[in-house]
């Protein structure tokens, strides 16, 4: 990281552009897949509730309406009913992460060839679990934390938080902690860069909503191929892990 190279905001975008043709169909099934993912979390947690949205909005007018399950339900089971959806919540995205993370290796496969193996879209989740877990918890814990200091810190750690999943798919020898701080090194040292490269890929990868939201499924994956691209360009794939272990 000490050593990374300088990296050019247009090529990088103009190399993520290429990529993204190139690559269109890995990217669109990847989206898929976390779809298929995220479907069935979204089932279990909105539909037991949905008739108190439907009550809800029903009664959207009236100013002495009062939800009916404040009364049908106690503290103890709202409470219990937030825990058990937040404990999911980490499952749903320990899962995504492991796809996240194998589309970041077929986006080496597709761009500089080769024929490493990267397994499956779970393959990542099958042997880093773990690891994945303590991860989505940090991510978390660390956003939560910008947060409560009045949202400002949040622009700053959006940064380094972005480059965890490229320095996990191709390092999955590091530790958590390890990863983490090469993380907020790597940002740190390129953190004017990498945040208009994250608001320009956010702003491209909406750009799906355009066709009623259906398209984000097309243009969801742009962003990570622009942090495909920064990462290897900046810090590479030859001696990362050198470059990380000596630096910590």
């Amino acid at each position: 990281i000490e050593n990374a190279k300088s990296v050019d905001f247009g090529d990088i975008l103009s190399k993520s552009f290429e990529l993204y043709k190139k690559d269109f169909n890995n990217g669109l099934m990847h989206a898929l897949v976390s779809l298929l993912v995220v479907i069935p979390f979204i089932l279990v947690v909105y539909i037991p509730i949905l008739p108190f949205y439907v009550e809800m909005i029903q009664n959207a007018g009236d100013p002495y309406y009062s939800p009916s399950f404040l009364d049908e339900y106690g503290p103890g089971i709202i409470f219990g009913w937030v825990i058990f959806v937040l404990v999911l919540s980490f499952v749903m995205q320990v899962v995504i992460y492991s796809i996240y993370g194998h589309y970041y290796r077929s986006l080496k496969i597709a761009d500089v060839g080769g024929d490493e193996e990267i397994g499956g879209y779970f393959t990542l989740l099958q042997q880093n679990f773990g690891k994945l877990l303590l991860l989505t918890l940090a991510t978390f814990g660390i956003a939560l934390l910008a947060t409560l200091l009045c949202y400002l810190p949040l622009l700053y750690v959006m940064v380094p938080l972005q480059l965890i999943l490229p320095i996990l798919a191709f390092n999955t020898e590091l530790n958590v902690s390890d990863i983490i701080k090469a993380a907020f090194k790597l940002g740190n040292k390129y953190w004017g860069i990498l945040f208009g490269l994250i608001i320009v890929a956010g702003i491209l990868s909406s750009l799906g909503m355009i066709a009623c939201y259906v398209g984000l499924i097309a243009t969801a994956f742009f962003s990570h191929i622009v942090m495909y691209h920064f990462y290897k360009h900046s810090v590479g794939f030859e001696e990362v892990t050198e470059d990380i272990t000596t630096n910590f």
